[in-house]
This record gives C-alpha cells, sequence and structure tokens, in this order.
C-alpha cells in the first residue's frame, strides 16, 4: 500500500502558499479566502464536489487566471503569473485530467513535445531522435514505470499510463511543484492504484504535489495535508495527524447537512394539511 512520507514541513519555506486568495468572474464567486500550503516531499490534496472551486484554484496556481485578492507566493516571493510558461519556467508544472497528447505519436515524441531536443547546425539540424527514445526511456524506468516500448504511440497505452508518462515528464523537466487536476476520476481501481504509486514517487523524488480529487480514500492513502472546498471557500484545513478517513470522508459528504438529511429521511416529513 502506498503511505504518505513522515518528513515534516516545521520551519521551511513552502514552494507554494496561497494566503487569503479570492477571485470573482463579474458578480459571481469562484474562491474567497482561500489558503494553502505546499511543501517539499509532501502531497496536498485538496477536495471538494463540483462546483466547490478546485478547477479555478488549479488555473490560478498554473497561471492561467489572476487572483483579485490575496497573496499568492512562490518560494516566498509575492507572485502573480501572467501565464502557464512563466509559471512552468517557476517550477509549477499542471497535468490536467485531459492530457494534452497527441494519440498517434509515439510516447517518446509526447514526452518532449514541445522542447525536442537537436543535432547538427544549419540545414542539416534535425531531431535527436535517439537522445528522446534514450531519455524517455531511462526517465520513465526512473519513477519505475517500464513501458515495453517507447515507439509505440502514445494512445495504446491505458489511462493510468498515460498519466504516468505525463508525471514522469514534469519531474524531468525539472518541475517543484507537481499539480495534478483528479488523475484518477476515470479509472479503475487498480489503474488509480498504479497512478497513486507513481504520484508518492513523485513526492519522494522532492517535489511538492497538488493532488486535486474528489475522493477521500484516494487522499487520504497518499496525502499529508488535506484542504476541503465548498461554494468556493475553504471548510476545512487539516494535517494527517490530526484528521481520520472517517472524518475526512464525512466533512467531503457533508458533515452536519448529512446528519440533518439522515434524520429528515428518518423520520419523514410529518402529516401534511387535512
Amino acid at each position: 500500500m502506498t503511505r504518505p512520507a513522515t518528513t515534516t514541513s516545521a520551519g521551511r519555506t513552502p514552494l507554494v502558499e496561497l494566503d487569503d486568495v479570492s477571485k470573482y468572474y463579474g458578480n459571481i464567486r469562484a474562491l474567497e479566502g482561500v489558503s494553502l500550503e505546499v511543501h517539499a516531499g509532501e502531497i496536498t490534496c485538496v477536495l471538494g464536489d463540483n462546483g466547490a472551486g478546485k478547477s479555478t484554484l488549479i488555473k490560478i496556481v498554473a497561471g492561467l487566471h489572476r487572483h483579485d485578492t490575496g497573496t499568492f507566493r512562490i518560494e516566498g516571493e509575492d507572485v502573480r503569473p501572467a501565464s502557464p510558461r512563466e509559471a512552468l519556467d517557476r517550477g509549477i508544472a499542471t497535468v490536467y485530467q485531459d492530457l494534452a497528447v497527441v494519440p498517434l505519436m509515439p510516447v517518446w515524441r509526447n514526452f518532449f513535445l514541445g522542447s525536442e531536443p537537436r543535432k547538427g547546425s544549419g540545414p542539416f539540424k534535425r531531431l535527436d531522435v535517439d537522445l528522446m527514445r534514450r531519455t524517455t526511456r531511462a526517465e520513465l524506468l526512473r519513477m519505475g514505470i517500464d513501458l515495453r516500448d517507447v515507439d509505440q504511440p502514445i494512445g495504446t497505452l491505458s489511462g493510468g499510463e498515460r498519466q504516468c508518462v505525463a508525471i514522469a515528464r514534469a519531474v524531468h523537466f525539472g518541475a517543484k511543484v507537481l499539480v495534478l487536476d483528479e488523475p484518477t476520476a476515470a479509472l479503475g481501481v487498480k489503474q488509480s492504484g498504479v497512478v497513486l504509486k507513481y504520484v508518492a514517487a513523485a513526492r519522494d523524488a522532492g517535489l511538492g504535489v497538488v493532488l486535486i480529487t474528489h475522493n477521500p480514500h484516494h487522499a487520504y492513502l497518499v496525502g499529508n495535508r488535506f484542504v476541503l472546498l465548498k461554494r468556493g471557500t475553504t471548510v476545512g484545513d487539516h494535517t494527517r495527524d490530526d484528521i481520520t478517513l472517517e472524518d475526512l470522508t464525512r466533512q467531503m459528504a457533508g458533515g452536519d447537512e448529512l446528519d440533518d438529511l439522515r434524520h429528515e429521511l428518518e423520520t419523514g416529513p410529518g402529516p401534511g394539511p387535512l
């Protein structure tokens, strides 16, 4: 079973820190007063149902959207990334649920997509295919991913395997923070376990990981910190030491609201008007 690291963040500057961050789209509140810390060698899980604000949070951290109020810090420096490229240059790599891959291209080509090394000069300059093949195979093995053939089209891999390739790619290109958008949402139990194993491998490689999920069981398997969002606000912020899986699941399911609903269903609506 994959288990969380035992590292402690006491006294260390977070790789990424959001402090009382809010985001509005006109009169619509997407996030309000949300805080978050991401430390090296730890996994911070952000949980919430649809509409909780998880997507907006990702977009702010990834540099797609700028926050309206509050503070966003990367390694202690106040920042307002203007683009995903700027966030990536600062070490934040985001892997979305709908992976941006070219299904008919081989695994090695997708691994280097947009960052292809070349050899030669002038009119003889060309892609260094041998280097890309060797590097892809070596980096996947370093993460514990043993593909039969890096020349196979990436579209022939399972959803879990494609997620793992994306994680290995982020590690190879020097990410310090890895943001994963619902990586297990469309996967079965076995494939989800494979992905969580490589999420833990990224953490063990020293990265700070943000795992966005609606599944408290997956979160609790690997998480060090848990931030629960509901309708754009924080309704829970815990370390692994101060919450059990049962309590995390209960808070995720609605907590007191769920108890009220259970009581109402058990007692019934009562007699109607005569």
